[in-house]
């Protein structure tokens, strides 16, 4: 599934089976999440080249070998610049991402690099494992840029909340949630994933926070967020594209408060999210949909209408 221009729907073609290169992996798909950050390469918030496949959470078999590999939204990364070489290749000055700025998993068939595939643990099934690849990972780092405190708040629970949620309780954590106002089944399916509380993003939390991480790109949501965290606590901006954020009183982060952004992901940080999962274990909730039907995934996604993750399978086209 093709994406022609920023904008325009998916479009099916039908291509050769790519070729790998030297140190890459030919992957036959089994499933793919579809992720926030698909939409924002869909509806061009983040431009990158185009046409594009998109799809960067990505389980699937190598081809000849049978290995089972996770394909995340880290593709590659240059090795040489100041950050590669200070240990934080998320922040590579030449790096290549999977579905964005090269071809991604809405499709049969993938090339990636062998040194930034992710072995998937055995405790999860393909479509299961699929929203670790970046909804999972990408709220790990967040959850780590948190802090150790012990009352959080997710704004925003889609994807990676109901992931992270079930992480932030198994470490013994208070998970409070703040959905979209109104959306009283979200708020229930918060609470039945461990969170002590859930409510309204412009509702109140039954305690002041310690850390508040942001899964919703909604600027507005920093402010908010600012004036229900503590003293010396963190606002972590979790997603690579957020309305703009606007003005709010100094006041509000004085007491050495916080406002983080997570990019990207490392490769230790799959290797270690991925073994806290199926220590947990996680239990991803998913909505399955043939490759064929990805715009309408997308479509679900950008309304707020899936609970859990979306994820695509190859069969059914």
């Amino acid at each position: 599934m093709q994406l022609d221009r920023a904008g325009a729907p998916l479009r099916m073609v039908e291509r050769p089976i790519p070729a790998p290169g030297p140190g890459e992996l030919l992957i036959e798909v089994a499933a793919c999440g579809v992720c926030r950050t698909d939409l924002h390469v869909v509806d061009g918030d983040i431009a990158g080249p185009l046409p594009i496949v998109p799809g960067h959470e990505i389980v699937g078999r190598v081809v000849g070998s049978g290995t089972r590999v996770g394909v995340p939204w880290l593709g590659r990364t240059c090795g040489i610049c100041p950050y590669c070489r200070g240990g934080r290749e998320n922040l590579c000055d030449d790096p290549l991402f999977t579905g964005f700025t090269r071809d991604g998993g809405f499709a049969t068939h993938v090339v990636a690099d062998a040194a930034y595939c992710l072995p998937i643990p055995d405790a999860f099934g393909d479509v299961a494992a699929a929203p670790l690849l970046c909804a999972g990972l990408i709220g790990w780092r967040a959850l780590k840029l948190a802090g150790e405190g012990e009352a959080l708040g997710f704004y925003g629970f889609g994807a990676a909340a109901h992931i992270l949620a079930q992480v932030a309780a198994w470490q013994g954590r208070r998970v409070h949630a703040f959905t979209r106002p109104g959306d009283e089944p979200g708020q229930e399916f918060a609470r039945a994933l461990g969170c002590v509380s859930a409510q309204g993003s412009g509702e109140a939390p039954p305690e002041p926070l310690d850390a508040a991480i942001l899964f919703a790109p909604a600027g507005a949501l920093v402010p908010e967020a600012l004036r229900h965290v503590r003293k010396g606590g963190r606002v972590v901006c979790a997603g690579i594209h957020m309305s703009d954020i606007p003005a709010f009183p100094y006041a509000d982060l004085w007491g050495e408060r916080a406002i983080l952004s997570v990019a990207n992901l490392t490769r230790a940080d799959g290797a270690e999210f991925l073994e806290i999962a199926a220590l947990v274990p996680v239990r991803t909730e998913t909505t399955v949909f043939p490759l064929a039907r990805a715009n309408e995934a997308l479509d679900m996604l950008r309304a707020g209408r899936i609970e859990g993750a979306a994820v695509l399978v190859p069969e059914g086209e």
